[in-house]
């Protein structure tokens, strides 16, 4: 009887993959070092090519059930109010990309990833086991849990996030990267949003050095609200308490559409963005990493998830194409996946550096956009949108 494949980290890609894996007919045992199964965070945006993703995995139409599709994305100058760019994400974009644009509450997508994989008799989800080290012992990989307990699997998949103990022994590349960027997170209930400030649209308001963003969630029964701004703070982890001083200090003078929407939120909560440089290999005999753990990016092209679950996938395919040779597998995935998953971290950076422009850069940045159509908007995420 062939050994159950391993998966350390139960957050999106973890579950996306135990998921890909059960119905490829493989034995999966999932540890999640929390208690219990859940995201920290609030929205989350998902490409056509997430879509397509889920569609593959059998989860479209539950994830859809719980998402809004807004009609278009907007940039607005945070100084100016001006219209920056608009992108429609309806009837045209559809029949482009072959699917929706969905936002969502991360609570929602883990909820629906999480009640496939129960139903899935192949999958064992084990909370408070943390993944500490790995053997690869040729044969099979024997893993050490916190508790002092060792496991054994014919392969380890990392997907334990930014701070990966997996990606530790495989990249060693030591602590993530900060950005010097810092996002605060809040949700409200639509009753909370004045009416002339709910906009069923992704609204980007861009500042200098700042932006905010907002958009509804839940089928439109929420509002999410995500504002970022440069800082040196640092706080490892994703959900700490926001200091609202420190926030209204770098969004004064901006807009009153952006002050009073800041002005709604009681509590905000923030993370520090982080990410890596980009490398070829992830992968090590049968070990290899998915998501975060592989190819962490900043969030500005909002295709973290995305790219996880396209990870998922990916792999499930290579290691049923492999017919035992799991570590061919590994490798076949990672070369499938590597220039993809870099290109996305290199350009979220540089989207991040649009969105932050000031001065000179900020006017061009307004013009280039703005001269825009539609149709031009669209060939330029026509590489990440395509899919796998």
């Amino acid at each position: 009887m062939e050994k159950p494949f391993l998966i350390a980290g139960g957050g999106i890609g973890g579950l996306a993959c135990a998921l890909a894996l059960a119905r490829k007919g493989f034995a999966v045992r999932l540890f999640e070092q929390q208690g219990e199964f859940r995201e920290a965070g609030a929205g989350i945006q998902l490409g056509p090519n997430m879509f397509k993703a889920l569609e593959r995995l059998d989860l479209k139409d539950a994830v859809l059930a719980d998402a809004w599709q807004p009609g278009a994305q907007e940039m607005r100058c945070a100084l100016s109010g001006k219209l920056v760019a608009r992108i429609p994400l309806e009837e045209e974009f559809r029949a482009k990309f072959k699917e929706p644009y969905g936002v969502t509450h991360r609570h929602d997508l883990l909820a629906a990833y999480l009640k496939a994989c129960k139903a899935q008799k192949l999958i064992s989800l084990e909370t408070s086991r943390r993944v500490e080290s790995f053997r690869d012992e040729g044969a099979r990989v024997v893993v050490t849990l916190s508790n002092g307990d060792e496991v054994e699997g014919e392969a380890l998949i990392g997907s334990d996030g930014v701070w990966s103990r997996v990606r530790e022994q495989i990249v060693g590349d030591g602590a993530p990267i900060v950005s010097g960027h810092i996002a605060y997170r809040a949700v409200l209930k639509k009753s909370e949003v004045p009416e002339d400030l709910w906009q069923p649209d992704v609204v980007l308001w861009a500042g200098p050095r700042t932006h905010l963003v907002h958009y509804p969630l839940r089928r439109g029964e929420l509002y999410n609200l995500v504002a970022v701004f440069h800082s040196k703070q640092y706080v490892e982890g994703w959900d700490a308490a926001g200091d609202t001083a420190l926030l209204w200090r770098h969004f004064k003078g901006q807009r009153p559409e952006v002050l009073r929407m800041l002005e709604r939120i009681e509590t905000w909560r923030m993370w520090v963005l982080c990410d890596r440089e980009p490398v070829k290999n992830w992968s090590k005999g049968r070990v290899t990493l998915l998501g975060d753990a592989a190819h962490p990016m900043l969030q500005y092209l909002a295709q973290g998830a995305n790219m996880a679950t396209e990870d998922a996938v990916v792999l499930a395919e290579k290691l049923s194409e492999a017919k035992g040779d799991v570590a061919a597998a590994c490798t076949a995935y990672q070369e499938a996946r590597y220039k993809r998953t870099a290109w996305v971290q290199i350009m979220a950076r540089i989207y991040g550096e649009l969105y932050h422009a000031e001065g000179v850069k900020a006017e061009l940045r307004n013009e280039s956009l703005g001269a825009r159509t539609p149709q031009d908007a669209y060939k330029g995420v026509e590489w990440l949108y395509a899919g796998i």
